[in-house]
């Protein structure tokens, strides 16, 4: 069970308002709970890390329709852990206000190393499926996959530099990325902000570059993830793993790992929302006489007694033996549906032993008055 606060209640928005609304109000918390306006405040600090990630997750609408589907295990996975560091925030930081006024406000660029701008391109996101049987569904699993991707290049560590000293600052912008302009107008002196465009806001050039990546900072590759998957998923739910797609262009940011669910069948069982069904066939004599049964589940096997006189079409419940909802302690029943073998070939002699009880008035249908309806136990089913 997650402990995340709601992202629409971190924001300070309702659940249908629109992206503007939402960026608005990113703007208005992130500006109350900045380092450089409570310096030495861990608990502002945290509160601006929450309102990025809620805003990083609300801004994207794929992601936000993830999220409002599935809730905080639609968009979580065990990549980043925390939601997006530092150097990411105020990266987004900047896209959000602008420079020229993030500048104004704080005193510089966005900050990366060395408070530059953020080193090279963010990689992209990668989608794969993971099929799963019911029993992992039932309980949640831990899976390792191997996937196939653009890695961080181990003989740079991902700069694209030969060595170290191929890396030089910037003489253009002198490594902060950027270049300010002024100019004078009839209302006075005006400074503007730009990317500088000779680091393309990277503060340092590569003079020499790297033999094996050839300056991207980046191979193909591959590489093992290990993704905790959440008990209830469903089938076509998407996870999202931030930071384990593709490796970013020298040193950027990698991609997210977008997770797709798949449901392996199962042999004997349904899945119907949240309930699992069971089809249950028994002869007639079992359903005169009654009869113990032993029927799959889930994780296993369960006996119930199926009392003498049953009607074909009862449906008897297993309580609490379906799927778990996610990020909820919700949980679905097993449906046992009773079907009355008939006999479709039977001998002289058994022929005449079922005339002869036909004649029996024990035989002859009587709708029992309070037995309910079909459609009352297709209600219960969905109840």
């Amino acid at each position: 069970m997650s402990t995340k606060r709601d992202y629409y209640e971190i924001l300070g928005v309702a659940k249908g308002s629109s992206a503007d609304d939402i960026k608005k109000a990113y703007r208005k918390v992130a500006m109350q709970f900045h380092p450089d306006r409570n310096p030495g405040d861990k608990a502002a600090e945290e509160k601006f890390k929450e309102a990025a990630e809620a805003y990083e997750v609300l801004s994207d609408a794929d992601k936000r329709a993830r999220y409002d589907r599935y809730g905080h295990a639609g968009v979580s996975g065990n990549g980043r852990g925390n939601g997006p560091n530092m150097e990411d925030i105020f990266s987004q930081f900047g896209d959000i206000f602008g420079d020229d006024l993030f500048g104004s406000f704080f005193g510089g660029g966005r900050r990366g190393g060395g408070g530059s701008r953020s080193r090279g391109v963010r990689g992209s996101n990668l989608r794969v499926k993971i099929k799963l049987n019911y029993e992992e569904i039932a309980k949640g699993v831990q899976k390792n996959i191997k996937v196939k991707k653009y890695v961080t290049c181990n003989t740079c560590t991902g700069s694209g530099a030969k060595d170290k000293s191929s890396v030089q600052t910037c003489s253009t912008c002198g490594g902060s990325g950027q270049v300010r302009k002024v100019t004078s107008t009839f209302l006075g002196q005006m400074q503007t902000v730009t990317t500088c465009p000779t680091c393309n806001g990277e503060g340092s050039t590569i003079t020499a570059k790297c033999s094996v990546c050839k300056g991207e900072g980046r191979v193909y590759g591959e590489e093992t993830v290990t993704i905790d998957i959440p008990a209830g998923v469903q089938e076509g739910m998407q996870l999202s793993v931030g930071g384990r797609g593709n490796a970013g262009e020298r040193g950027g940011a990698a991609g997210d790992l977008i997770i797709l669910i798949e449901e392996e069948q199962h042999p004997e069982l349904h899945r119907d929302g949240l309930n699992v069904a069971f089809e249950l066939h028994i002869s007639f004599a079992d359903a005169v006489f009654g009869m113990n049964a032993e029927v799959p589940t889930i994780d296993g096997k369960a006996k119930i007694k199926i009392p003498p006189g049953t009607q074909s079409g009862k449906i008897f419940r297993l309580k609490g033996k379906g799927f778990p909802g996610v990020n909820s302690y919700e949980k679905g029943d097993q449906l046992i549906h009773v079907n009355v073998w008939t006999p479709q070939h039977v001998t002289p002699e058994e022929k005449a032993i079922l005339e002869k009880l036909g004649d029996s008035p024990n035989f002859q249908p009587k709708p029992d008055k309070n037995e309910r309806s079909f459609f009352d136990k297709v209600r219960e089913m969905f109840s």
